[in-house]
């Protein structure tokens, strides 16, 4: 009902094309001709291109007149993939892109910023989505009042604040000794990060956890006291939803979609990681029980 809402129409014909990173083009440029003979035979008359690399083989499945009638073709905005000037062919089929879809009204603007020629073609954000909460009543967890950052730690993404957290936490430990702060995730930055952590000798309360399996994050999520990723360039963030779902506030910044999703106050807090005065009384604020903790994770 929802895409009816947004395409128009409902006859469907559903096909899936998948291509894999470093696939030779020959071949898939072959099987996105072979999908688009296929639909038209189906009179199949939208197309939804899930990612803009996808872009430039859209023309061999979604020509410009399918069976008589003009095909619609649907875009799909993820984030940091947009928000920067791509190559003519694809700014040229950007343009001509009926429809476009985006997970934050941050990502819109942002891929506006750099294609300001397609502000006049249709939007709609599409807000991502976890299902029902599995938190109905959250109560504070026991055991050390952790705070869980969760994300890749490579260097050409060193925008996600493991460096600002990590900077503060000497200033959380004056006011709450026991505060830990549990890192998931892998990547080349890593040894950077650990080596601050120990100039900073703090290692007894920040614990690296490297790349773990679903259901140990899960855990982890549930065993801690918030979420804190005061990340700056997330599209869209559906490790917030993970969070908020098991009833524990965010803690994000105010550079980047982070704070569509959790809308501060109601599911959290944003910081500024410039200022760390003020991401460390957001980091002890979501550390500690109470009223407003209570509030925060209900509203999560």
């Amino acid at each position: 009902e929802a895409w009816q809402g947004i395409v128009g129409h409902t006859e469907w014909n559903s096909e899936a094309f998948f291509y894999e990173t470093g696939t030779p083009k020959l071949p898939a440029v072959f099987r996105a001709a072979v999908l688009g003979v296929k639909l038209r035979w189906g009179r199949s008359r939208t197309v939804l291109v899930w990612h803009c690399g996808l872009l430039k083989l859209a023309p061999f499945i979604c020509p410009p007149v399918i069976g008589g009638t003009g095909s619609t073709r649907v875009l799909f905005l993820h984030g940091v993939e947009v928000w920067r000037r791509h190559d003519a062919l694809t700014s040229f089929l950007m343009r001509g892109t009926d429809l476009f879809l985006s997970n934050s009204d941050h990502t819109w603007r942002r891929f506006l910023s750099f294609h300001p020629e397609c502000a006049g073609i249709p939007h709609r954000t599409v807000h991502l989505g976890l299902g029902e909460s599995l938190a109905a009543a959250p109560a504070i967890p026991e055991g050390p009042p952790a705070a869980l950052m969760i994300g890749r730690m490579q260097r050409d993404e060193n925008y996600k604040g493991h460096r600002e957290m990590i900077e503060v936490w000497p200033r959380v430990l004056r006011s709450m000794p026991l505060a830990e702060l549990w890192i998931v995730g892998g990547g080349d930055l890593r040894p950077e990060l650990e080596s601050l952590v120990a100039q900073l000798c703090i290692a007894s309360n920040v614990r690296f956890f490297g790349a773990v399996p679903e259901d140990e994050k899960l855990g982890l999520l549930e065993r801690c006291r918030a979420l804190v990723l005061p990340s700056a360039a997330e599209g869209f963030g559906l490790v917030y939803l993970e969070a908020m779902r098991m009833g524990r506030p965010c803690i994000v910044s105010t550079l980047d979609a982070g704070a569509e999703v959790v809308n501060p106050p109601e599911a959290g807090l944003p910081v500024d990681l410039t200022d760390p005065e003020q991401v460390t009384d957001s980091v002890l604020r979501a550390l500690t029980s109470g009223d407003e903790w209570d509030e925060m994770a209900a509203r999560a």
